[in-house]
């Protein structure tokens, strides 16, 4: 089988003026009609979110079901960089965070890309078949406005392979977002059938490359099976690096230089 692929033609300049759109939060007044600027009126929305470098939306306000156009940008197959283990990834098109150094601003629009179809399901499916595949990854773009492609091709990965291979996720929605009242059902949908999510907006003050599997330091590695809408239990594997620089005078440098000579 096989599936057209899909090269983005924006130019760096195009992509610099999506990411400088202007920011909004959609949810500037708390349950209470308390002003944002207070805790209490944005309590439940994650950590450091809002945030001014992304939209912020309301509960409910973006809605999948609705605004996703059934795109992806891309397929990868057997990569070992979008979870644990040797994975297949699907990128799905459309993301409206617009989060300011996103990594791939180029598929913030939902038509980007080509159409998801059932010949790549099949392709998706089959691949996972092989024994050394560890399960799938949703990332983009957005997985949580795409659920008509998203919790379909979920709950035939469960049905066919059970729990024996794993769902990880992106996504810019905190897991207090996700679980809000108000928020549309369809995200709760397809996270009861991930394993493992990365929660919220990628956040560039807050960037560090030494991170596991996230961008920013505000982001989550969450263990979905382990949490409650009000517990968030992080996933017991994290092991973050970190870089220690020991600090050396000139003359010991000096010595130390002198002494190979």
């Amino acid at each position: 089988m096989t599936y057209q692929q899909w090269t983005h033609v924006k130019t760096q300049d195009e992509i610099k003026r999506m990411q400088k759109q202007p920011k909004h939060d959609f949810c500037a007044t708390g349950t209470n009609g308390n002003n944002a600027s207070n805790d209490n009126a944005v309590i439940n929305r994650g950590p450091r979110i809002p945030y001014a470098g992304s939209n912020n939306p309301r509960a409910g306000q973006w809605d999948g079901r609705v605004m996703s156009r059934h795109m992806v940008a891309d397929y990868k197959r057997f990569g070992v960089v979008d979870g644990i283990g040797v994975r297949n990834s699907l990128y799905v098109s459309g993301c409206p965070f617009r989060c300011e150094g996103c990594f791939q601003p180029s598929i913030f629009d939902f038509h980007t890309g080509f159409e998801y179809t059932q010949e790549l399901e099949d392709r998706i499916i089959n691949d996972l078949d092989y024994s050394y595949v560890d399960g799938i990854t949703f990332l983009g773009g957005e997985p949580m406005l795409n659920t008509p492609i998203l919790i379909p091709l979920a709950r035939r990965i469960r049905e066919t392979y059970g729990d024996d291979k794993t769902i990880w996720c992106w996504t810019g929605y905190t897991w207090e977002e996700l679980h809000r009242d108000g928020e549309t059902p369809d995200k709760l949908e397809l996270l009861s059938m991930v394993d493992v999510l990365v929660d919220g907006r990628f956040m560039q003050p807050l960037k560090d490359p030494m991170l596991q599997f996230r961008g920013s330091a505000n982001q989550r590695i969450i263990d979905v099976h382990a949490s409650t809408a009000d517990n968030v239990h992080i996933w017991d594997s994290l092991h973050d690096e970190h870089l220690d620089y020991d600090e050396i005078g000139v003359d010991e440098r000096n010595e130390h230089e002198g002494s190979e000579s």
